[in-house]
């Protein structure tokens, strides 16, 4: 018996994951990436490089999600409290209850997927992919020709 593809079978599964996180957000007017923003921006100040940095997202990305966000009434962009040289990502009232929401819809599809496996199959693979995530793959290797990371 040969070995799975373990690229493969990661790669498939995150890309089916997302887009129905996608299809399911997209049902209240929002991207994976506007969540993304709205539930990390929520508990602290953070500026946009910040929010990027989480988010995997390049500056072009993240100028475009906060202008949507900030265009929904979602966010907006504001001097920091603690450095008047920083403008941070402020989640408006608005932006909370929708964050609330979002969060909701996320944790629904991702106990949905999870549903499909058996609990004590669930609990070793969850265990399993955060070990690999804190471990052995927790950093991309560089390279002469970097890897083509997939469009979310």
């Amino acid at each position: 018996m040969s070995t799975p593809d373990l690229s493969y079978l990661l790669d498939h599964t995150s890309h089916v994951l997302r887009t129905r996180v996608a299809a399911a957000l997209a049902e209240i007017g929002l991207t994976a990436r506007m969540h993304c923003v709205l539930a990390h921006a929520l508990p602290e100040e953070r500026t946009q490089i910040q929010l990027a940095e989480m988010g995997d997202m390049d500056k072009t990305t993240m100028v475009v999600t906060v202008d949507a966000l900030e265009q929904a009434g979602l966010a907006e962009r504001r001097p920091s409290r603690t450095d008047r040289r920083a403008r941070i990502i402020a989640v408006t009232e608005e932006g909370a209850r929708v964050a609330a929401r979002s969060q909701e819809i996320v944790d629904r599809v991702h106990a949905e997927a999870l549903a499909s496996l058996p609990d004590d199959e669930r609990k070793v693979f969850l265990r399993a992919l955060e070990r690999l995530t804190a471990d052995h793959l927790a950093t991309p290797v560089q390279s002469p020709k970097p890897a083509r990371r997939a469009r979310q």
